[in-house]
């Protein structure tokens, strides 16, 4: 005893539940800073593209400045020699200009401070290239003094300036909003640093407490495997003693059940004895009244026809009903402590041919019932008792065509799956069904469920259960209310000696 208070004193110590603690508080911080970690390389992700975003923005602006101050030059170049390699350099930086400035467009249209410096690029952009044609059509004509003229006029270094001055902005808008995503991106990895330095620190507290935590589990650990040593050398004798008490009771039990059932009968018997005498004497009594009423009817009372002709045959109905019904009970009785008392003979079975065999030996029933019976093949070999066995499953299939839905044409399915180490013997009917508060007192000796339309005593499924046990077995079911039942069937797919 002082073995097993140190078991149970090891099983209540608080180091299990520490360690799960410690581990899931690690968890919890892997999983923070893994978030942390993905936002935050989503964040760098983020920021690079936009600095990209950036860097290609200023590119671009580089790029179309430089083609608009090239498209100058060679209009002005043109102007002043008439030569054709300004005129052809001319159109090179304008078709090179063009998806320049579409592309400038693209990128910047997301930020609202770049657009309308935009629109007065592509305004003065085309002004220029307007002016600029003019000049070369002029030149192309050979009015190149006129187009000089004009040039003048129309001061096109101005219109280059004020250009400039647009790109300039665009250009430091960019590199505004470049030095915030700078900050922000470094903000960023501030945060990143924080959440992993506070993850470390998390993780070396679990680390310091987990093994404190494993360095006392060890030490409690020691201590119970020593009382746990101590404990198994007396098990055994524990277990055997156990086990033989046990044997003892149940055969006590047994032996009482069989003589009281004997001992029951023995009044019983003398009960319904004297109430055939009585049944029998009633017959002549009725007589006598009969003769009394003819001859002499003044000295038959209404309460002498009434107590010879209906109250003494109703009385000894009532008795006959009751003793009946008490000699069924003892038999059942009788029955359940003949089947403890019978040995078992382990065999090898094929449960669809026992299945098809009891089908058959109750195939009248059936019939009359109109209940259509399905076998799902194939089904699992077994070894146990075939006896047993058998009155299981014949139960459980009556049981099944009996009590069916007054709605609906009856149906039984019979089938049967191996699970590791178990074999589930099922059989499913969709009648009236069981209601779920009653699942487990119907395995109970003389309790029903539901309506009592049908003849029985409530003897079986206890009847059912008791055999399931002695084959090392369980019975249950699964039922709802007009939805029909399922009694599963749990056995070992090999009865040993021992058990039986």
């Amino acid at each position: 005893m002082q073995g097993l208070r140190d078991a149970a004193t090891a099983g209540e110590n608080p180091i299990g539940r520490i360690l799960i603690a410690a581990m899931a508080t690690g968890f919890l911080a892997l999983l923070v800073a893994a978030g942390a970690a993905a936002y935050v390389i989503q964040q760098g992700n983020r920021h690079t593209d936009w600095v990209i975003h950036t860097y290609r923005v200023e590119a671009v602006l580089v790029e179309a400045r430089r083609l608009a101050e090239q498209q100058e030059t060679a209009r002005r170049g043109y102007m002043l020699a008439g030569t054709r390699n300004f005129l052809d350099s001319f159109e090179r930086a304008h078709n090179a200009l063009v998806p320049r400035i579409a592309e400038l467009r693209r990128l910047t249209t997301d930020n609202p401070r770049q657009r309308a410096p935009m629109r007065a690029v592509i305004e003065r952009l085309a002004a220029l290239d307007l002016v600029q044609r003019e000049t070369n059509t002029l030149v192309q004509q050979g009015r190149g003094a006129e187009a000089l003229r004009r040039f003048r006029a129309d001061s096109g270094l101005m219109r280059m300036q004020k250009l400039r001055d647009v790109f300039d902005g665009m250009a430091r808008e960019e590199r505004r909003l470049l030095a915030i995503r700078d900050t922000e991106q470094a903000a960023n990895r501030r945060a990143f640093s924080i959440v992993m330095a506070v993850a470390a620190l998390l993780f070396v507290l679990v680390a310091i407490v987990s093994f404190l935590t494993v360095r006392r589990y060890t030490r409690d650990l020691q201590r119970s495997r020593t009382a746990l040593a101590r404990l198994n050398a007396t098990l055994e004798e524990q277990v055997k003693e156990r086990t033989a008490d046990l044997a003892l009771a149940n055969e006590e039990i047994q032996r009482f059940a069989y003589i009281v059932s004997h001992d029951l009968r023995s009044p019983l018997v003398n009960v319904m004895g004297f109430t055939a005498e009585l049944s029998a004497a009633t017959g002549p009594l009725a007589a006598l009244i009969d003769r009394a009423e003819a001859e002499a009817p003044q000295i038959v009372t209404e309460e002498a026809r009434l107590a010879a002709r209906e109250d003494l045959p109703e009385a000894i109905g009532f008795i006959r009903t009751s003793t009946a019904k008490m000699d069924r009970l003892i038999n059942a009785i009788l029955k359940l402590s003949r089947e403890g008392r019978r040995v078992l003979a382990p065999e090898m079975i094929a449960l669809d041919q026992l299945v098809e065999q009891i089908t058959d030996s109750i195939r009248h029933v059936i019939d009359d019932r109109g209940v259509t019976l399905t076998i799902e093949r194939p089904m699992p070999v077994i070894v146990s008792d075939r006896i047993a066995l058998e009155q299981i499953l014949s139960n459980l299939i009556e049981n099944a065509t009996k009590y069916r839905h007054p709605t609906r044409a009856a149906e039984v399915h019979v089938f049967a799956q191996e699970t590791p180490g178990r074999v589930i013997v099922a059989v499913r009917d969709n009648g009236r069904g069981i209601d779920p508060r009653d699942h487990q007192r119907v395995f109970d000796l003389f309790r029903r469920s539901g309506q009592q339309d049908q003849p029985g005593e409530g003897i079986g499924l206890a009847h059912v259960r008791a055999l399931a046990y002695r084959l090392g077995g369980t019975i249950s079911v699964e039922s709802q209310l007009g939805e029909g039942a399922t009694f599963f069937l749990s056995l070992p797919p090999t009865l040993s000696i021992e058990s039986a």
